[in-house]
């Protein structure tokens, strides 16, 4: 039977004590978690005008909507299959700090492929499906996998495998099982590996590291080595340097970058075979250091363009870790090839045949193969065409930077050594009163 403490008994004080720790630990708790997403809104501030570290290319679409434990509530960054985003940080072992390439998204929380394994692990579980643990070399030769484009406001797709082993890239279906959180949060790619037992569906990784700036490859109207087609590219890349002058490195890339398999050239164990003395090895020895070149360009944020020597058809960079801007210089009427061709000269007209279907290998090709397609009918008007695209996509990659005076970005810096004091403090403080409004602004954007 329960009994009500006496007035003014020692039941009665032991009883409010109690309540009063509860109270005290509820309010440490709360100041430690406004504290810990004060110091994550810092950083956010402070990484926007940080440089980008690296860039990656998502193999899984994430809705960072659903289910938010960012380290700041709402500002994890969603994407789909096939985005770029760019890093500027590791926050922590769970988090990046980033932004999706693409204009008007904000900086924000972008879960780490560690984070990105749980909820696989968890979406696997959902499922009821056994989990197979896998080394990071057997998905290696499916990391290049080209997943053509898709429309952005689509949101999730998924990838699934014809009976010719072709990918197909179709928008997902909600299954009963996606009904969950997680199964609603991760959408994973899938892609099947044949081997002796049959074809093996395997899990790729979240996450492929790409340049910066992808840099922009123009291929067409047919042969590289060809006075029509050397002749038309020069006349685009001398365009494209007036035009963003100071903003564009343009390159010439006379090794085979085609050879630069990511299976190959990403594998510790296969890198040390291709350093063999035999011709071979010393050519894909030099084309990694072509690679690696090229990944250095884009650190720099500025328009890359390569003039590449050995690159005639997009399939050639598929594999490759560039994920280059394919440019398609097209001319669309065969005639119009060939009196072009015939204008050069003897020399060039005796080569006529080989040009023509090199040129027309190029017409057959999928339009989800190239980024942008130049048919307009004069150099000019496709000069502009190129250079209006590549405007946006400088837009996209290089997000105006808001006046941010009114942040005290150093108490960033010194969280840390005030946050023991800061936790114990009841009263509204200055720099709960900065949260506020720094939460505040953030929940108007």
């Amino acid at each position: 039977m329960y009994t009500i403490p006496r007035q003014g008994s020692g039941e009665s004080g032991s009883g409010y004590s109690v309540r009063s720790d509860d109270l005290s630990l509820d309010e440490e708790r709360e100041h430690f978690r406004r504290d810990t997403e004060r110091q994550a809104l810092f950083q956010l501030e402070k990484a926007k005008t940080k440089p980008v570290v690296f860039a990656v290319k998502t193999n899984v679409a994430f809705d960072g909507s659903l289910d938010d434990d960012s380290p700041v509530h709402g500002s994890a960054v969603s994407f789909g299959i096939g985005d770029y985003l760019h890093v500027m940080e590791r926050y922590d072992p769970n988090w990046w700090i980033g932004r999706k390439v693409q204009q008007d998204c904000q900086i924000g929380f972008i879960p780490s492929p560690a984070k990105l394994e749980n909820l696989r692990l968890q979406l696997a579980q959902n499922k009821g499906t056994k989990v197979y643990s896998q080394k990071a070399t057997q998905s290696g030769d499916k990391l290049g996998r080209f997943i053509p484009h898709k429309n952005k406001d689509t949101g999730q797709v998924k990838v699934t495998i014809n009976e010719d082993g072709e990918e197909v890239v179709t928008p997902a279906e909600q299954t009963e099982a996606d009904n969950t959180a997680n199964a609603s949060t991760l959408v994973e790619g899938k892609a099947k590996k044949k081997g002796l037992l049959g074809n093996k569906t395997e899990t790729v990784p979240p996450y492929d590291v790409v340049p910066s700036m992808r840099p922009v490859v123009i291929i067409g109207p047919s042969l590289k080595g060809y006075e029509v087609t050397d002749m038309m590219q020069k006349a685009l890349f001398d365009h494209l340097k007036r035009r963003f002058e100071g903003r564009i490195i343009i390159t010439r890339v006379s090794a085979d970058i085609s050879l630069a398999k990511k299976n190959a050239l990403n594998n510790p164990s296969k890198r040390a075979l291709i350093e063999r003395s035999n011709s071979r090895g010393s050519n894909l020895v030099e084309v990694q250091n072509e690679i690696e070149r090229i990944f250095e360009l884009s650190k720099s944020l500025q328009l890359v363009v390569l003039d590449c020597d050995t690159i005639n058809h997009p399939s050639q960079l598929l594999k490759t870790s560039l994920n280059p801007i394919l440019v398609y210089l097209q001319i669309s009427s065969p005639k119009v090839l060939q009196r072009l061709i015939k204008s050069r000269g003897k020399s060039q007209t005796k080569n006529m045949n080989v040009q023509m279907v090199a040129a027309e290998k190029l017409a057959q090709c999928p339009l989800e193969m190239w980024d942008i397609i130049l048919h307009e009918n004069n150099l000019e008007e496709a000069s502009d065409h190129l250079c209006s695209w590549l405007e946006e996509y400088w837009a996209a990659t290089h997000p105006p930077h808001r006046n941010s005076d009114n942040i005290n970005t150093n108490g960033a810096t010194n969280g840390g050594q005030q946050q023991q004091s800061r936790m114990f403090r009841n009263r509204m403080t200055e720099e709960d009163q900065e949260y506020a409004r720094m939460r505040e602004r953030y929940d108007e954007e």
